[in-house]
């Protein structure tokens, strides 16, 4: 059995791999082929290309093959290694020989270049060739551990997909040279154990060789967190873990911990830890998560905020913010973050079968996650607003600018569109491993049964360690149609058949071989339990109907406005759907109208669009910050919704989430 689906000591759900899960047709089927034949050969089409990208070149130079100086931000080795993962993803599922040799040489070049203690940092060894005096662990923003985390992560991959253990050795370095740290220089490491990706990374190393030493290291890591350092909100380090009550802070590096933590309590079974990680996770589901999945709402945030005493104030970049406090046009969302919620909904998943955290992994993979790519499958977001609109003072941040990388001046706010290749390029591979790993998350296997979390075109073959067995091949047109129909094609024995009932739908039907079966109530799994016959048919039908949703009276911006979802898509209006004399912020939506689902398509995809009479709203046109209300007659115009994902593949324009209501 794979490392990947052995089961968690102390977690109910087990993964499945691409033998047992994978995307074969429908909506996800389109997704995982456009991930494979564009969007992971496109990345490295950027990453080995010296005038796009210092991403494979930087390991060259650290090599000694080539010479020059270190190009790029400190944490590109990350990056670099998060696609290698990818392609290794896309490997398993759709077997290549020449991208199992160019890996295969790509892992023997990174190997070359580590250091015999396990170090390895590129920055740092490209100074070092050119006589710089240069000291590891100088400065936490280098991002040595985020990158060694990476490095385990890919390793790991790379031999349970190939058998090659290349790699592998080098991830075991890594965290040998980890594990130093944390015995001999703890507070070197606290310090420098920011963007948490090795807290996972070592549980991917002990779950796939079964060395106690790399559960041991898990646990010393929050150990040296909580005794050594003295950091701020910045990293969730203020506090030791287990008296964080709320989540504050840098989105990613928050979401990565918490990941990692909810990993090492699968192992370990610590049960008070699990119970902060479930308080945290619903303080961000119930109080800072966008309506499309979206984590971390401002550019930079203050925490604690409006503390009296200044010293106890830290500066964060990409924060968490308040309870509520989710603005649109400036609304950060890095796309990494969102992945992030992904990575640690999915663990807490594996805790308790509870749908859930299965229903925050939908609310992100089908809005924020897929708006975060071109619909092309190789253009990217890094942050992902809920409004752009024309004409802003000021300039919203670009990605990599943190003060520690250059990188070219902003294009005007109003053009805001997805490019091929970011200064920062932290998001694109993770986009990429999110997707060409997406297969991971269509189901998971208990001892109770098989759970089937997201639908969109999976074949689902597993069997228990009893020997009951159940094949499952799904045809459906979800997320545009709620009817999703299961036909069993191998069976042996009565593994019980647990399917997930959205919280967003109401008024399920299900039918098992033509007869009825009672659902459970929304945002729980329906269990349907019978001795399997090839040929049964099991028929989900989840009622799609347009909702209007408002927001809690604290979301200031939200007063008055409503969203408007489908099904699991959030829509939004792009002025391209306008009429040619009405402007974004004259739109309105009535209160009841009606809004019609049509079949369209967005540059070559197909999508669901909503027709609906928006209200258009009076607007002076001298631009004043304050001015009466015109008393102009609202009148009706014809406008289309689209979903949230699609916005931004028709060339620069203003769009929004969250519309006006009037009745």
């Amino acid at each position: 059995m794979p490392a990947t689906t052995a089961p968690r000591a102390h977690a109910p759900l087990r993964p499945l791999d691409a033998e047992q899960a994978r995307w074969a047709r429908g909506f996800w089927g389109d997704v995982h082929a456009r991930t494979r034949d564009v969007t992971v050969e496109s990345i490295w089409d950027s990453l080995s290309d010296p005038q796009v990208s210092p991403g494979l070149r930087n390991f060259h130079l650290a090599a000694g093959t080539e010479t020059g100086s270190h190009v790029g931000p400190p944490f590109m080795d990350g990056d670099f290694y998060k696609w290698f993962e990818a392609a290794v993803d896309r490997l398993e599922t759709d077997p290549d020989a020449e991208l199992a040799a160019r890996l295969q040489h790509i892992a023997e070049l990174i190997a070359s270049v580590q250091r015999d203690d396990g170090y390895l940092h590129t920055p740092t060894f490209i100074s070092e060739r050119g006589g710089e005096d240069v000291r590891a662990l100088a400065d936490r923003f280098n991002f040595e551990t985020y990158n060694l985390g990476h490095l385990i992560t890919a390793g790991v991959r790379h031999w349970q997909v190939t058998g090659s253990e290349t790699l592998l050795d080098a991830a075991k370095k890594a965290a040998v040279f980890l594990e130093s740290l944390a015995t001999e220089k703890p507070v070197e490491l606290a310090r420098s154990a920011i963007c948490p990706s090795h807290y996972m990374a070592v549980i991917d190393l002990y779950r796939a060789t079964s060395d106690e030493r790399w559960l041991r290291l898990a646990e010393a890591f929050v150990r040296v967190r909580d005794e050594f350092d003295e950091g701020g909100d910045d990293n969730q380090d203020r506090l030791p873990v287990r008296e964080q009550t709320v989540v504050a802070g840098h989105a990613v590096r928050a979401n990565y911990l918490y990941a990692g933590l909810a990993d090492l309590v699968a192992e370990t079974g610590d049960d008070e830890l699990r119970v902060v990680l479930e308080r945290l996770w619903r303080d961000v589901v119930d109080t800072k998560l966008y309506i499309t999945g979206g984590c971390g709402a401002l550019y930079d945030g203050a925490s604690p905020d409006g503390n009296p005493w200044q010293g106890e104030i830290s500066r964060v970049h990409q924060a968490y913010g308040r309870a509520y406090q989710l603005p649109h046009t400036t609304a950060h969302a890095e796309s990494c973050a969102n992945i992030g919620m992904i990575f640690w909904s999915e663990r807490m998943l594996a805790l308790a079968p509870d749908a859930r955290y299965a229903d925050v992994i939908e609310q992100v993979a089908y809005n924020s996650l897929l708006g975060s790519i071109s619909l092309r499958g190789s253009e990217y977001f890094y942050t992902n607003a809920l409004r752009q609109v024309r004409g802003l003072p000021f300039d919203l941040r670009r990605p990599g600018d943190t003060g520690q990388v250059d990188v070219p001046a902003p294009p005007p706010s109003d053009e805001r569109l997805r490019e091929r290749y970011l200064s920062c390029f932290c998001c694109p591979p993770n986009i990429a491993r999110a997707l060409a790993s997406f297969h991971q998350r269509a189901a998971s296997l208990s001892a109770d049964g098989l759970y089937v979390h997201l639908y969109g075109g999976s074949d689902i073959d597993v069997a228990d360690d009893a020997g009951n067995a159940l094949a499952l091949s799904e045809t459906s047109d979800y997320p545009w149609d709620g009817t999703i129909v299961f036909t069993v094609t191998a069976a042996t024995g009565a593994l019980p058949l647990h399917l997930r009932i959205p919280g967003w739908s109401s008024g399920a039907v299900l039918t098992v071989a033509g007869e009825r079966v009672e659902v459970a109530e929304p945002g729980t799994y329906t269990r349907i339990e019978r001795d399997w016959q090839v040929g049964d048919v099991v028929e989900l039908v989840l009622p799609m109907p347009v909702r209007m949703l408002r927001g809690h009276r604290l979301a200031e911006e939200l007063t008055n406005q409503v969203a408007v979802q489908r099904g699991p898509l959030v829509y939004c209006l792009e002025s391209a759907d306008l009429p040619d004399d009405v402007r974004l912020e004259q739109a309105a939506l009535r209160r009841g109208a009606a809004l019609h689902p049509v079949e369209a398509e967005i540059d070559g995809t197909r999508v669901v669009a909503l027709e609906t009479k928006i209200a258009v709203l009076p607007v002076d046109s001298d631009d004043a910050l304050y001015a009466d209300v015109a008393e102009t007659p609202l009148r009706p115009a014809a406008a289309r919704l689209i979903p949230y994902f699609a916005w931004g593949n028709r060339g620069a324009g203003e769009m929004s989430v969250w519309l006006p209501v009037v009745w």
